[in-house]
C-alpha cells in the first residue's frame, strides 16, 4: 500500500479520496467492505459479519469486496442466513423476499486458492447474478511485482491465489 501511494500523483490520490464509501442504485448497494460501518473497513468473512452487513441496509442486494474471496449470503424474511460459495458460470436467481450480500472476490490478489480473476455479472432484468473466473498471466504479474522490488511473498501468493 505504501508503494502504491508513492506511485500515484496528487490528482489520482484526490480522485480516490473523493470516491464515496457507499453507492446506492435502485435496490442495490455497493460498498467496499462491511455495509454496517463502511469507514471501519471490516471484512465480511463469516455469517455473523454478513448478517450485520445485510441488516444495516434496506437494499435487496449488497455488493462488497475487500475480502478477495467470493461468497454469497442470503437472508430470508424470517432472518435465517445461508451462505455458499458460488460456482463460476452458474446464474443465481436473486429471489424477492430474500436479501443478498454478494462478496465478489478479486480481479487481482485472490485469496481462495484460485489465481484467476473473480468478478460477477448482474442481470437486472432477470434478477440473476453470475460469478465469473478468468485466467490471466499470473506469471507476468508476479514478475512485475518482483521487478518493482516489492516483497517476494506478494508475487508468490498470486501464483497460489492466496
Amino acid at each position: 500500500m505504501e508503494w502504491t501511494r508513492g506511485e500515484r500523483g496528487s490528482a489520482e490520490r484526490r480522485f480516490l479520496e473523493e470516491l464515496p464509501l457507499v453507492l446506492k442504485d435502485s435496490d442495490r448497494l455497493y460498498v467496499h467492505a462491511d455495509a454496517s460501518n463502511p469507514k471501519s473497513w471490516r471484512y465480511v468473512t463469516s455469517v455473523e459479519d454478513a448478517a450485520r452487513s445485510i441488516i444495516a441496509t434496506s437494499a435487496h442486494v449488497t455488493f462488497c469486496g475487500h475480502v478477495h474471496r467470493p461468497a454469497l449470503y442470503t437472508m430470508s424474511a424470517t432472518g435465517k442466513l445461508t451462505s455458499f460459495m458460488p460456482i463460476a458460470g452458474s446464474a443465481i436467481q436473486l429471489l424477492p423476499g430474500r436479501r443478498w450480500l454478494a462478496v465478489l472476490g478479486s480481479v487481482g490478489q485472490p485469496r481462495d486458492g484460485n489465481p484467476a480473476a473473480s468478478y460477477a455479472i448482474l442481470d437486472t432484468k432477470r434478477r440473476e447474478l453470475t460469478y465469473c473466473r478468468v485466467p490471466y498471466d499470473v506469471e507476468e504479474a508476479a514478475a512485475r511485482i518482483r521487478n518493482k522490488g516489492l516483497p517476494t511473498w506478494l508475487a508468490d501468493r498470486l501464483l497460489l491465489g492466496e
